[in-house]
């Protein structure tokens, strides 16, 4: 992998579109004193507390851990800006004045705003994380506002040239959809050189339905035609991707999350689909499944973005020219060194865990 360490410097990426200001909190169980408690571990354990207060109430304590950029767009790109891609983020990151919570991203990458950034208060537990988001500001990322506060001929230029685009978070972002299908009418066409890579993520999209998401799928198949596409995936996104395909499965197992992941891929006709359940990742590309455990972590000291440390990890292994075996190597690396450390890794930190691969 050092081989390959000044590679990412010659590469670039184009990433968007959202943004939030992440709280990460726990929830209190029992406090001992004014600076000791003990936290609801699991999901599980939250859902009866809150159970147990119907047709009564009940009083929730959350205790702030950090505060920290937040958004499945900022997250990947200040995890592929420390392997040293060269980015260019355009979201809703703070307008006019960018929020200080991206100042680190800033330094990394070069960043364009075009609204103010969510909010999310993300419930850590111990099995998962339950996210709070107030979404409001992201009804300002539409096609005027993009072309208006960033510009057309900017936006032109970075798609035409970059050697990854990424957008992510279609659920959260209500114009998303609009935006794909003008850039598919509008600037797609006008494409030359070389063919270069996109990448999806949809961004759990429980909330919206099963219309909306056909259509997004639609369109992010169309994008085929004009790039290698790769869709990102965890399981619970798997399982509705599926169902609105009509592949409605409830089996959990290792094979039949890879039978899935290949019959979406399938479906859609893209390039690949990257799926990442917890403890483990896979990877479909020309119909072959690679299956890749991640590194053991007892006690993580984050979550919270764990799955855009894996998208950018395995989008770094496709821009490298990686076996797709690879890719998903690096997916779940970059992501385990995320949730022990709470840090970017940069290619010698991956090389490191590498070496020291954590196992029960």
């Amino acid at each position: 992998m050092l081989e390959a360490a000044d590679m990412p410097g010659r590469l670039t990426a184009f990433v968007g579109l959202d943004g939030f200001v992440d709280e990460i909190l726990h929830v209190v169980d029992k406090r001992e004193d004014a600076a000791h408690f003990h936290r609801l571990s699991t999901i599980d354990k939250f859902a009866e507390r809150l159970a147990a207060a119907a047709g009564r109430s009940t009083n929730i304590e959350l205790v702030p851990q950090r505060i920290k950029l937040g958004g499945n767009g900022p997250i990947m790109a200040n995890a592929l800006a420390a392997f040293g891609v060269r980015v260019t983020y355009l979201g809703n990151v703070g307008y006019p004045a960018i929020h200080p919570v991206f100042s680190d991203l800033c330094k990394r990458a070069e960043v364009y705003s075009i609204a103010e950034p969510g909010h999310t208060d993300a419930l850590e537990f111990e099995d998962g994380k339950i996210m709070l988001g107030k979404h409001s500001s992201l009804r300002e990322i539409t096609w005027d506002n993009i072309l208006s506060r960033f510009g057309r001929e900017k936006l032109q230029s970075n798609f035409n040239r970059a050697d990854l685009v990424a957008f992510v978070n279609w659920t959260m972002i209500p114009q998303m959809s609009e935006i794909w299908e003008a850039l598919l009418k509008e600037l797609c066409p006008q494409f030359n050189g070389p063919r270069r890579r996109i990448f999806f993520d949809l961004a759990d999209p429980e909330k919206r339905c099963g219309e909306d998401l056909r259509g997004a799928l639609k369109l992010v198949s169309a994008f085929q035609s004009y790039f290698d596409v790769t869709i990102g995936l965890n399981q619970k996104e798997a399982f509705e991707v599926g169902a609105a395909l009509g592949l409605a499965s409830n089996d959990q197992s290792p094979k039949a999350l890879a039978n899935l992941a290949r019959e979406i891929c399938d479906r859609l006709q893209i390039h690949a689909l990257a799926l990442h359940p917890v403890s483990y990742a896979l990877a479909v590309r020309a119909g072959k499944v690679d299956m890749m455990e991640g590194p053991y972590i007892p006690a993580p000291l984050i979550t919270t973005g764990a799955g855009d440390h894996f998208n950018a990890g395995f989008c770094l292994g496709e821009l490298l020219g990686f076996e797709n075996v690879l890719c998903v190597l690096l997916g779940v690396a970059t992501s385990g060194y995320y949730v022990r450390s709470a840090q970017s890794p940069g290619l010698r930190d991956l090389a490191e865990l590498l070496r020291s691969w954590p196992t029960k």
